[in-house]
């Protein structure tokens, strides 16, 4: 990994998913034992059954916390595959890893160099990741789908069409507002895989609102840009990103 990269500071654990358990809760087996884990998103994973996957987790310094490990990435290799490729589902992590190449130069075309950035910023009724200079960036991180290339041997199960729109919604029309007082405005899809370039494979069962939404936000000037992370136990790198045309 480059001197830049994003490095955790105890690398990653392998183990193997049993069963998700529900939303919050993955039990997976770690060194021959069976754990809770806590499952960092609340939603799908693609239409993966995750049963008897590879896995990555980290262990909480919290001693006191009831599942001491969270899962971070999923892999769709065999078990006794030697290098693996990982898809990450952690999406509160993605905001760490855009920030850490925020603030370390990764992003420089995107939104140059020598900026301060703020997280969480309150703009109108909404809370948008970043203030980056005076550029608002918004980030997104979609597992609904997965754009990758499931191997034969791979679980999958029937998914409901998607309906969690209003918040996404609602942070990209503030995205479109922001541009009265700031020069730029960026929704970044991120994907902690290497996502050749998002589509929407599924419509969500709102999605004409969420269209004419996005359509008015780039009508006013807001950007799209896509960011393609690689997880690995030692850490996160940022493989690449562009803009996108819509």
């Amino acid at each position: 990994m480059k001197e830049y990269d994003f490095k955790f500071n105890e690398p990653l654990v392998e183990g193997v998913i049993v069963k998700r358990k529900g939303q919050f809760i993955i039990i997976c087996e770690i060194n021959g034992e069976i754990t809770n884990c806590h499952c960092p998103t609340t939603g799908r994973i693609g239409n993966l059954d995750v049963s008897g996957l590879p896995c990555l987790l980290s262990k909480s310094s919290d001693l006191k916390r009831k599942t001491p490990y969270t899962v971070e990435a999923v892999s769709l290799n065999r078990l006794e595959d030697c290098n693996k490729s990982w898809i990450g589902i952690n999406q509160n992590a993605a905001n760490r890893y855009v920030e850490h190449y925020l603030v370390n130069g990764g992003f420089i075309e995107m939104v140059g160099t020598e900026n301060e950035v703020l997280r969480e910023q309150v703009l109108g009724i909404s809370k948008l990741d970043f203030l980056v200079g005076n550029t608002y960036v918004e980030v997104k991180t979609p597992l609904q789908h997965l754009q990758v290339e499931y191997p034969e041997y791979i679980k999958t199960k029937k998914v409901t069409p998607f309906s969690s729109t209003d918040r996404f919604v609602k942070h990209i029309t503030e995205l479109g507002k922001s541009l009265q007082s700031h020069q730029r405005a960026i929704l970044l899809t991120c994907f902690i895989y290497d996502n050749p370039g998002f589509e929407i494979i599924e419509k969500s069962t709102n999605y004409e609102q969420v269209k004419v939404a996005v359509d008015r936000s780039i009508v006013l000037g807001v950007e799209t840009w896509q960011a393609n992370f690689e997880i690995k136990p030692e850490g996160v790198q940022l493989v690449r990103y562009f803009k996108r045309e819509v």
